[in-house]
């Protein structure tokens, strides 16, 4: 009976095993690369650089138990039970200026391309149904991108904030290559791109507070309080950043992926006012409040770096936490209001010009989601 009993679960364990294995050959391209030589040379003379790896000036703090008990506790929404109200772009409509200078169009998640004084900017591309190493596992989109690939406009820089799978998703940094791109990554970063084909000579990679100059506009890279890593040996083994886009009549902030950390104000001292932030409000837990901001905290942060206009990303197209779908956006408005802020709400792939300061209009359903004051997300370390 034992040796019987055993049979099913040696087998069941050698398909578990098979799978891990199949997976890891599929994943190796994507999984990137380790950074050697110079560029290693590069990352260790960081100031962030500690013994192997980059710290983060207030160290994450986590709540593994407190995962756990959120995930057994998980909204009923965490997806999108009807399809998205999602705007498909014309192609031809970037072939005019913005008339202020100034246009974003939210492209879902923290995909978002910046219009900016002449300028074209795309942030964190992501256009793969699954952000995952693996083809056909983990999270998938709600919806396909708003546009195609091939019918953007000319971009004159790709800006990835850190290298984690819904931020740096190698398939679009192959096709995004072919076009002749530039890209600006942290440190490190330009490893994986150098893996998957993009010469040397069309990155730029950057410490913090580094920048670079494409024509009349900086892009300057700036502090955030994160993590990285796309394997399970590589953590934190390449550095995680924002970014400031700043022109001789616009500034733009975006955020990345952030906890709250006392660093902002400097963002907003030196870099700032900023006309448009595209801060993170999504994908939240209280378990571990410094990897991401929450609602509240963004327009705090907002405020910050001297914010004008808020423009919430990293929610509405992907479920990476427990809450609801909605939840980010409710609050964030709710936030916006009693701070006094200006809150940008776009359907995914709609342009909007911030000086024109649109309405929110509310394209997504009403459900039930917690406020701030039933779930804080509050970060530590930070007064």
């Amino acid at each position: 009976m034992i040796r019987s009993a055993r049979q099913p679960l040696r087998r069941a364990l050698a398909v578990v095993a098979l799978v891990l294995v199949v997976a890891a050959l599929h994943g190796c391209a994507a999984f990137g690369a380790r950074a050697t030589g110079p560029r290693k040379a590069r990352m260790e003379a960081s100031g962030e650089w500690r013994e192997g790896h980059f710290v983060n000036p207030q160290p994450l703090q986590n709540d593994a138990w407190g995962s756990v008990v959120t995930l057994l506790h998980a909204s009923p929404w965490v997806s999108p039970t009807e399809p998205v109200d999602v705007v498909r772009p014309d192609p031809k409509m970037f072939a005019t200026p913005p008339p202020t200078g100034l246009r974003v169009t939210w492209l879902g998640h923290s995909t978002t391309l910046v219009e900016i004084d002449g300028h074209r900017v795309l942030t964190d591309p992501v256009w793969s149904a699954r952000v995952t190493p693996v083809p056909g596992l983990g999270p998938a989109r709600w919806y396909p991108p708003p546009i195609a690939l091939a019918d953007l406009p000319p971009i004159d820089v790709v800006v990835i904030s850190h290298d984690h799978y819904d931020h740096l998703d190698a398939p679009t940094i192959v096709a995004l290559n072919a076009m002749k791109v530039r890209f600006v990554v942290p440190l490190g970063v330009g490893a994986d791109l150098a893996a998957w084909g993009v010469p040397e000579a069309q990155i730029t990679e950057l410490d913090w507070w580094g920048h670079v100059d494409f024509g009349d506009l900086t892009v300057f890279c700036t502090p955030a309080r994160h993590a990285s890593g796309r394997q399970l040996f590589d953590k934190d083994a390449k550095l995680w950043a924002g970014y400031a886009f700043v022109s001789g009549k616009h500034r733009v902030y975006f955020s990345g992926d952030s906890g709250l950390f006392p660093a902002l104000r400097d963002i907003g001292f030196r870099l700032g006012p900023f006309d448009l932030t595209m801060i993170e409000v999504g994908q939240y837990d209280a378990a571990w409040p410094d990897w991401h901001m929450g609602p509240e905290q963004a327009v705090r942060a907002h405020e910050m770096v001297r914010g004008r206009v808020l423009l919430p990303v990293h929610w509405g197209a992907i479920a990476l936490a427990a809450h609801g779908w909605t939840e980010p956006i409710e609050r964030v408005l709710v936030a916006g209001t009693e701070a006094g802020a200006t809150v940008l709400a776009p359907r995914p792939g709609e342009s909007v010009e911030p000086e024109l300061h649109p309405a929110p209009r509310r394209w997504w359903p009403s459900l039930p989601w917690h406020t701030a004051k039933e779930r804080p997300i509050v970060s530590t370390q930070v007064e």
